[in-house]
């Protein structure tokens, strides 16, 4: 087995969000045939206790507790700079120290980055092959956010933009190749970077089609006789924040305007106090965190997903459809997936075509034949083990004689895309 090191920006456990669910999925496939060194940060104090699970994929383990404000405020230096705020947020010297030794003292053969944040504590100097998972393009999430804001917050986020995307085009320059969540996301990035364009490549997300079961028995969560509407996600993440606020105050209202009856439950961990203040407008619920979103997916009339901010692929979707559940989003909710409107879910691009969308569903009852089309093409294209095969192709080590040429001072990275795409 060969030496990996792996660097996350958040530990890569409990799979419950966008990001860790592909950076868990990616280190438990690649845990088969390397010995994973792991550094990564912990930024919530529950995730403490998934550690010892973590360990038993790894040789090796770097948990750093990240303090969100403490590293805040640390971002704030970059202002001085002409530097992003993203990276004195995600910067230790204790990760740094840990990195240098153990390419130092370990015959590492293979590096994997996760996220653009990641890339600083590998050595750009060095002469070997690196291989990072940009995911999505982080920058252009930034753009999108300073649409919504007044200043300062939007030249602050124009800033963040701009010198993010000057930041991942040296990182898709300097590494030897660079992956993205979507074949959308991989071509988005050429266009910014067309100098990078020969080591681009992705593989999509998936799902874990058995665990998103629909024929799993799963206790009614709410109320009788009533029509829910269900949106799950992490509710401190600032663009399903501003989708169910959208939802809540520009759609909702025309559709119980029409069916009295409709319930829309907004289910997801650490709700903003933004978030809370939407249950106490009439036919809203906020759950909180839920042990498990199944249920609260299995028995609602519908699946909405109203995302206005949005890059790569979005799980929320795919885990609904795996469920065989009729699923509404928007344009950007559906960005980099492959179904087709109308037989495998409902794309709405404005507020009264997704009330009219919402109340026409709900009217004519389950739609069987889009749930069945729906999970087929879950299994299809989004199937974790089908992915992660390709991923074996992707991430090959290319072998040389030049056995003694080190970095820093004993060692040679060697990762090779194979043809540069995953079809």
């Amino acid at each position: 087995m060969q030496e990996l090191l792996y660097l996350v920006h958040r530990i890569p456990y409990p799979p419950n969000k966008g990001d860790k669910i592909r950076s868990y999925h990616l280190l438990k496939h690649l845990s088969q045939n390397h010995r994973i060194h792991l550094g990564t940060f912990i930024d919530d104090e529950k995730d403490w206790e998934y550690v010892e699970k973590v360990k038993e994929l790894c040789s090796e383990t770097c948990f750093v507790k990240l303090h969100p404000l403490v590293a805040r405020m640390r971002s704030l230096s970059s202002m001085l700079t002409n530097h992003p705020l993203t990276l004195p947020y995600y910067r230790d010297i204790d990760l740094q120290v840990w990195v240098n030794n153990l390419l130092e003292r370990q015959p590492i053969k293979n590096i994997l980055v996760f996220s653009s944040a990641m890339a600083q504590y590998v050595d750009i100097s060095c002469s070997t092959h690196r291989v990072i998972d940009f995911v999505d393009v982080d920058s252009d999430k930034w753009r999108q956010y300073s649409k919504t804001r007044t200043w300062p917050l939007n030249w602050l986020y124009q800033r963040e933009s701009k010198l993010l995307l000057d930041y991942e085009r040296k990182i898709a320059k300097d590494f030897d190749s660079a992956t993205f969540v979507s074949e959308t996301e991989a071509n988005f990035f050429k266009q910014l970077a067309p100098e990078t364009a020969a080591s681009i490549t992705y593989f999509n997300n998936g799902v874990d089609a058995d665990y998103f079961s629909p024929e799993n028995d799963y206790s009614n969560p709410y109320l009788n006789n009533i029509n829910t509407l269900v949106f799950t996600g992490a509710m401190d993440y600032w663009a399903n924040v501003d989708a169910v606020e959208w939802f809540a105050h520009k759609i909702l209202p025309s559709i119980r305007a029409r069916l009295p009856l409709v319930e829309f439950y907004i289910v997801g961990s650490r709700p903003t106090a933004r978030v809370k203040a939407l249950a106490a407008s009439p036919g809203i619920t906020v759950t909180g965190s839920v042990k498990n979103i199944r249920p609260y997916i299995a028995h609602a009339s519908l699946v909405v997903v109203p995302l206005r901010i949005a890059r790569g692929i979005q799980n929320k979707v795919l885990e609904a459809m795996a469920m065989k559940k009729t699923v509404i989003v928007s344009p950007q909710a559906a960005e980099g997936i492959c179904a087709v409107h109308g037989q495998e879910l409902f794309v709405e691009n404005d507020e009264r075509d997704f009330a009219d969308r919402v109340i026409a569903q709900i009217k004519n009852g389950p739609n069987v034949t889009m749930g069945h089309a729906a999970r087929a093409r879950v299994l299809e294209d989004y199937n974790w083990k089908k992915i992660l095969d390709r991923v074996d192709t992707l991430l090959l080590q290319e072998q040389t004689n030049d056995t003694d040429k080190n970095c820093p001072d004993n060692l040679q990275n060697q990762f090779m895309s194979s043809g540069n795409k995953v079809a």
